[in-house]
């Protein structure tokens, strides 16, 4: 385990991490027999107008507008905000930036309350509830996932939660759906885009995505770094660039195995704008047309990439937001922050500055996750 551990990386990157926060608030006592108790419960407008052919690739007209600072009534709907539960940080503590041990529910309630954030979908960052070993993976997520529920209790309003499964350890997975889903009443389920060396769409986990799109799931990814590629460059953490480049190869491996077409019914957010894909989806486009990979994507590539949602977790900034809205409508963006690696208030500057017209920051901010999420209309 000791050579396990000094193997895997740690999350985040220190350049991300949170300023401190003011004194918190005071914590409202978590009653854990309120556990099984339900939360509280649009198309948007499209930035642009998008090509339907995928040889002709996708367009974006552009934005307009100052943008909105944090309201004085929350409004915004986090679907990227991490939490550290006791018995993750206990488990994986060896594994865990600063950022994640020093995780409150005070600091995430305050960064919520500064940024105008109503709602926060919460789930579990890297490395995840399995490192490896089964018992251990099945402990973890369900710990974790019983104290998000009982956050989604005490907090009315204010929380949702992914539900983490114990990848790849798959029969212990299919548990967990049900026990997220029909018990806890998850908003949707946090899977990695790689576990070791095996990504999304690999025949390993087909028992798992035939229960998602059975149950027309929400799935929410987030990135991890494989076994591969670790280390390369001396001196830069993972999360600088394996990060973003692992989001992109999970979205190839669900493309050209045929998994996004197979399964329709599951709704995919992918973390960070889709990783390097805006820069990249010309040459998706192209390999989805060799004759070996074209039943795999019998509606074409484009068609599964404009279903997709992303989130503007890390893309804050021009040459992100840029990027992200030249390939996908705005209906297909979500807000997200990564809290506890940034602050939400963050998100509010650089998308209000980036010339969103009033009615996309609407729809970013808020309206696309009630497409999704319902409950919290």
């Amino acid at each position: 385990m000791v050579e396990q551990r000094r193997r895997l990386t740690l999350c985040g990157c220190q350049c991300c991490v949170a300023a401190p926060l003011a004194a918190p608030p005071t914590r409202r006592r978590i009653d854990p027999r309120r556990l099984h108790a339900g939360g509280a419960g649009g198309s948007a407008p499209r930035g642009a107008l998008f090509a339907a052919a995928a040889a002709s690739g996708p367009a974006a007209g552009a934005q307009s507008g100052t943008g909105t600072a944090a309201a004085s009534k929350p409004h915004r709907i986090d679907t990227h905000h991490h939490i550290a539960p006791p018995k993750f940080i206990e488990e994986m503590r060896a594994l865990l930036q600063p950022p994640t041990l020093a995780w409150t529910i005070e600091k995430t309630l305050e960064d919520m309350d500064k940024a105008g954030v109503a709602t926060s979908i919460t789930s579990i960052t890297t490395p995840g509830v399995w490192i490896g070993d089964h018992t251990q993976g099945r402990r973890v997520a369900r710990e974790c996932n019983d104290f998000a529920a009982r956050l989604v209790v005490d907090y009315p309003g204010r929380f949702g939660m992914f539900a983490a499964l114990p990848l790849p350890d798959v029969e212990a997975s299919l548990r967990e759906i049900e026990h997220g889903l029909d018990v806890l009443k998850a908003d949707g389920i946090c899977l990695f885009t790689s576990y070791r060396d095996k990504w999304l769409g690999d025949p390993a986990f087909e028992p798992v995505m035939v229960e998602l799109n059975r149950r027309k799931a929400v799935v929410y990814t987030h990135p991890e770094a494989p076994v591969c590629c670790r280390g390369l460059i001396p001196g830069i953490n993972e999360a600088v660039i394996e990060y973003g480049a692992d989001t992109t190869r999970a979205i190839a491996r669900l493309l050209f195995s045929g998994t996004a077409a197979r399964y329709p019914d599951i709704t995919w957010i992918f973390s960070h704008g889709g990783g390097a894909l805006p820069m990249l989806y010309e040459r998706f486009v192209r390999a989805g047309n060799l004759p070996h990979n074209k039943p795999q994507v019998p509606n074409g590539v484009m068609h599964e990439l404009l279903r997709f949602y992303y989130d503007v977790a890390q893309i804050a900034h021009p040459p992100g937001l840029s990027a992200l809205t030249k390939m996908v409508p705005i209906s297909q963006i979500l807000w997200g922050t990564d809290f506890p690696f940034r602050l939400g208030v963050e998100y509010v500057k650089g998308l209000g500055e980036f010339g969103f017209s009033a009615a996309d920051l609407r729809a970013i901010e808020r309206e696309n996750a009630l497409k999704l999420l319902p409950r919290w209309r």
